[in-house]
């Protein structure tokens, strides 16, 4: 009788309201995690999530979508139906998956207790009814400004359900850019389940791969190229809309090319007059592009808003970078440029200080001093998937049930 190892489960919940962040850095983790013998479900509120391309052993579960109007304020994404239905289907869908996947490990992203409390009732029923499930909360380098968390975590009781329902927390950065323990002030008597991974990388592309990216948009060896991007789009006009206001200043004077990803929550008529504007100086745009990585490789610099993911892929691939954080709803960008921009890593431009004149002097610096950036870059250590697969294995050795095949 073929005796194959069992199946170990891991349920992934991707905090996923509005934008790609999320499910991006889920999907990253998702596929490092999975192999043979591990299967990896995802649950996410994304509307694109079938937009990309799944490994083996990976799959998702799509609940519906939900939008955020305010910090606090959510609502349905694509069906009429008030917020209290939509978050019950989420809610009940969430649990019911659960009990049926029976996961060895379940990660949630971002939100100790999902958005509005909706992983709260699997949480809990995993601590009664399957104790030997391991709870990992995952948590990016920085959530917001330091006292904004610690008012929201101490109101919604966040730190009595980190120590009930969590045994352990994932911070996907490094201690000594930004420490969460000490800012978020994270409770003596759990900070010893509290692991830095590191950041997480992502796939790195050969100089062939580099170059057959440049060649499919036609940029020469010699260009300069540079790819704006704005992550989901919803929030990004700004940012385009100055990278276009430059060229508009200097229309005969910017020597590269360009390449801008709009974003596929961009509203149609914006895009379309970005589109416009940027045919004019032979600026190729695109809503939306799977696979990111290859873009951002092929550039000589990008030019964003610095969320997470997109730093992560902009590391991965030693390519210098400006960012121009926004500062609302959260101050998350902007901390995080600063930390980064202070180990050498990037430059960036506050965002009510950009102009023409200043975008295109930091662009020429940053051309300027591209081999040590990417110098620094490249002593930089990604270790969140090293990490992370680490706990993974010494998971694996502990539980019971996954060792004995039930």
């Amino acid at each position: 009788m073929h005796n194959s190892p069992p199946a170990y489960n891991i349920l992934m919940y991707s905090h996923d309201t509005y934008g790609l962040g999320h499910i991006r850095r889920t999907m990253a983790i998702a596929n490092h995690l999975r192999d043979a013998n591990t299967n990896v479900l995802i649950l996410t509120g994304s509307p694109i999530a079938g937009r990309f391309q799944f490994s083996q052993h990976v799959d998702f579960v799509r609940i519906p979508g939900m939008i955020k109007k305010t910090n606090d304020d959510y609502q349905s994404l694509s069906i009429r139906i008030d917020e209290k239905k939509a978050l019950s289907i989420r809610t009940n869908i969430i649990l019911a998956t659960a009990k049926t996947f029976q996961p060895h490990l379940f990660i949630v992203d971002k939100e100790p207790l999902g958005l509005k409390r909706e992983v709260l009732p699997t949480l809990e029923w995993l601590k009664k009814e399957s104790p030997s499930t391991t709870t990992v909360l995952g948590l990016r380098d920085v959530l917001d400004d330091a006292q904004v968390i610690q008012d929201d975590w101490r109101e919604k009781k966040v730190y009595s359900y980190l120590d009930q329902l969590y045994d352990e927390i994932w911070v996907y950065g490094n201690k000594d850019i930004y420490d969460p323990i000490e800012m978020y002030k994270i409770p003596a008597h759990i900070q010893d389940r509290v692991i830095f991974t590191g950041y997480i990388p992502r796939k790195t592309l050969s100089a062939k791969a580099k170059q057959s990216v440049r060649k499919r948009y036609r940029i020469l060896d010699d260009d300069k190229f540079i790819l704006i991007t704005t992550g989901g789009g919803g929030d990004g006009l700004e940012v385009i809309d100055h990278y276009l206001a430059m060229h508009d200043y200097y229309p005969t004077s910017l020597p590269f090319k360009s390449i801008i990803i709009t974003g596929p929550f961009m509203a149609k008529k914006v895009r379309e007059s970005f589109s416009k504007r940027a045919k004019k100086f032979g600026i190729k745009t695109l809503p939306f592009h799977p696979r990111m990585e290859e873009l951002i490789s092929a550039a000589d610099l990008v030019i964003s808003m610095g969320g997470y993911n997109t730093i992560c892929e902009i590391l991965t691939q030693h390519t210098p970078a400006l960012i121009i954080p926004r500062e609302t709803p959260r101050k998350e960008q902007l901390i995080r440029a600063k930390r980064l921009k202070s180990e050498g890593l990037l430059d960036f431009i506050p965002w009510t200080e950009v102009t023409p004149q200043l975008l295109r002097e930091k662009i020429f610096t940053l051309f300027k001093n591209k081999e040590q950036y990417m110098k620094t870059i490249g002593s930089f250590k990604l270790s969140g998937l090293d990490v992370m697969q680490g706990r993974l294995s010494s998971f694996k050795e502990k539980d019971v049930r996954y060792r004995e095949g039930y």
